[in-house]
């Protein structure tokens, strides 16, 4: 029994943290959560509390939140290379977090029609979508990867935002965007997460 237990759901945020697990090689153990009854049974509020997937259990330890959980991934995983050193991570910090907070508020604010008056815009850490998006696409386009010419476990994150917004729609086709997401999609750990989900997916569609 693997010491590393993966909640997620295959139409989730669970993909992201698939995918990291992935790319460290990590053996895990894989519970699926219905969005009906177990996600907010008692049994998984005592892990994570807010009812939603995914969470990782690694050693007796919870980690939610999909940017803790590549963070903590990268660092519990050395071996796999995918956290700079101590005094390279400036950048690797900066845009994990700008993506977790600006870049997720301001996404998911415009996608739910709620876009902030101009003066309150220093209300919100995104400032405006088109502010907070136009320093998204500056950011991918600098490099390879979001930390400098090394992929990390913040491409996981931010790249996952990229992907998935530009696929919905709810970021905008940009070129920069379009050939970070094309560098990501053919890292071989990203294709077997999403294989894996896939198949999940379609068992779980026919159970």
């Amino acid at each position: 029994m693997s010491d590393l237990i993966f909640y997620t759901n295959p139409m989730s945020r669970g993909r992201i943290a698939r995918w990291a697990l992935e790319e460290v090689g990590a053996n895990y153990e894989v519970r699926v959560m219905n969005y009906a009854d177990t996600m907010k049974a008692d049994e998984y509020l005592a892990v994570n509390p807010m009812g939603k997937v995914p969470a990782i259990e690694h050693k007796g330890k919870v980690i939610t939140e999909c940017a803790a959980i590549c963070a903590y991934l990268g660092d519990a995983f050395p071996d796999a290379g995918l956290t700079p050193a101590p005094a390279d991570r400036a950048d690797y910090y900066r845009w994990l977090f700008f993506a977790a907070g600006p870049v997720e508020a301001a996404v998911t604010n415009n996608a739910a029609g709620f876009v902030p008056k101009p003066e309150q815009g220093r209300m919100f850490g995104y400032g405006s979508y088109d502010q907070a998006i136009d320093v998204l696409e500056a950011a991918v386009a600098t490099a390879d990867y979001i930390a400098g010419a090394a992929f990390t476990m913040a491409d996981v994150y931010v790249g996952s935002q990229v992907i998935w917004g530009t696929q919905f729609g709810t970021i905008p086709q940009r070129d920069a965007f379009a050939a970070y997401v094309e560098r990501l999609t053919a890292r071989d750990a990203y294709k077997r997460g999403n294989e894996l989900d896939d198949q999940l997916q379609a068992t779980n569609q026919m159970a």
